[in-house]
């Protein structure tokens, strides 16, 4: 996967938003103003995935490429390596459940709002 891919696949989601709020280096998206995943551009070593906290152990000890977040609470946050050693429809899993944890944070209010979203 490459940083258009990501991209590309990141802005289809319903309520999605592409952000800089740190630097000029750091792409943020977020869904209806909540982060789910977020990527040096100048590199695109790695993304940033919200995880559920027993997930997110379990995939760290399973593939050598996932790692604790990296500056992020490392409880609800993994950092994927982007060095190829795993598929890419794993990785789009991933951004996804990190989609589906913040959407089921949202207020109900904005996650009906997102059902109505084109």
């Amino acid at each position: 996967m490459n940083i258009e891919a990501y991209r590309n696949y990141c802005l289809r989601k319903k309520g999605v938003t592409e952000e800089f709020p740190f630097d000029e280096n750091t792409l943020v998206y977020k869904v209806k103003g909540k982060m789910f995943t977020a990527t040096a551009v100048d590199e695109f070593k790695s993304i940033n995935v919200k995880c559920d906290p027993a997930k997110a152990v379990q995939l760290r000890e399973t593939y050598p490429g996932v790692l604790p977040g990296y500056h992020m609470n490392k409880k609800h946050w993994n950092t994927i390596l982007m060095d190829g050693s795993m598929p890419d429809q794993l990785v789009y899993q991933w951004i996804d459940d990190s989609y589906k944890l913040v959407v089921a944070q949202l207020p109900k209010g904005e996650q009906a709002s997102l059902k109505n979203e084109r």
